[in-house]
């Protein structure tokens, strides 16, 4: 362990750390576009620009590893002047849209910008004009509005490792763009839509069914139950109704999601979806309650052992429940029931 002050402030950290997790471990945010700790830093936006005693400019915080008796300013005169300055460069380029961004409210540049009173830019020059792509059926790609943090890059190749998208041409046409510009949807893209998750601007978005603001949601953490493996997410709601879908760090899935878990969510305020049991009366499916479809099946399963033999009766589960619920679902039909008649929807 070795000992650094941040704004005057000391703290432990163990040896190799940087400056970034130093100030995270003791609650002094240092704002970031390009980071994220499941990533490998490599400090491309230098948003988080930071003042170090005896040194002769200013480093990124996410890079930068600390020493002993390093001495930090995270906001001194010099990394305001710096941090207003790389704003002002990225605004000479972004649609000043904001008032009508879907991202408003959950964009880190207007935040950053509001923090330090950046209201346009200083700068005139040419602006990018790249076609919106549209074709991926889940979200959509807006090269206009991109700060080439390369946050999606590195998710898509690093974590996702489909290696989808990169970086094209060099200085002022650079953006982000699939292999030889053929457009997202001829692209390896899987369309799981973890750039989007990570997207600090507008620049990918979901193509949402609802319009809606972010602070007008409401965020309920739940458990995917498209597969087993129990990926932890976000449900974004307004009105009693899920607009979005963002994931959240599980212990299964870290952040991450499949296709599935992000984008197929619509299914669960479907009019046609079942909310009840429906037990059979008279040639006809009625709602019942969850005791009453138990009593059923119980009483099934008991009349065709008693009759016909536990080989009467087999068991088939599904992918969707975790590990544990299909364990208990052989046990009950070998243990139980009697039989080895139990299978897995998976195995096909």
């Amino acid at each position: 362990m070795i000992t650094v002050k941040i704004n005057g402030f000391e703290v432990q950290v163990e040896n190799g750390s940087t400056i970034l997790e130093a100030a995270n471990k003791i609650g002094i945010k240092i704002p970031t576009f390009c980071h994220d700790p499941r990533l490998r830093p490599h400090g491309s936006c230098r948003i988080c620009t930071v003042e170090v005693k005896g040194g002769r400019n200013l480093p990124t915080a996410c890079t930068t590893p600390v020493y002993e008796g390093m001495e930090v300013e995270t906001e001194s005169d010099s990394v305001v002047e710096a941090r207003k300055e790389i704003l002002d460069l990225l605004l000479a380029n972004h649609p000043l849209d904001c008032l009508t961004c879907e991202k408003a409210g959950r964009c880190t540049l207007q935040d950053l910008c509001f923090k330090y009173d950046i209201k346009e830019t200083s700068y005139d020059g040419a602006k990018k004009e790249f076609e919106i792509d549209n074709s991926n059926p889940f979200y959509y790609s807006d090269q206009n509005k991109c700060i080439l943090c390369g946050k999606c890059v590195y998710v898509c190749g690093q974590l996702q490792s489909t290696e989808a998208i990169g970086f094209a041409e060099r200085g002022f046409p650079t953006h982000i763009a699939t292999p030889f510009n053929q457009g997202l949807e001829e692209s390896t893209c899987v369309s799981c839509g973890n750039c989007v998750s990570v997207c600090p601007v507008g620049a990918l978005m979901p193509k949402s069914k609802e319009k809606f603001r972010y602070w007008e949601t409401k965020s309920v953490r739940t458990t995917c139950s498209y597969c087993g493996v129990g990926c932890q997410m976000d449900l974004l709601v307004k009105d009693n109704k899920i607009v979005e879908v963002e994931p959240a760090m599980g212990p299964s899935n870290e952040g991450l999601l499949c296709v599935k878990g992000k984008f197929a969510y619509n299914f669960v305020g479907h009019p046609d979806r079942l909310k009840t049991p429906l037990i059979r009366k008279n040639g006809k499916l009625e709602e019942a309650t969850w005791d009453e479809a138990y009593e059923l099946i119980a009483s099934k399963i008991k009349d065709a052992k008693e009759n016909h033999g536990p080989n009467s009766i087999a068991g088939l589960s599904s992918a969707r429940c975790a590990t544990e619920e299909n364990y208990l679902m052989q046990k009950l039909m070998r243990a139980v029931v009697g039989t080895n008649s139990v299978d897995h929807c998976a195995r096909l």
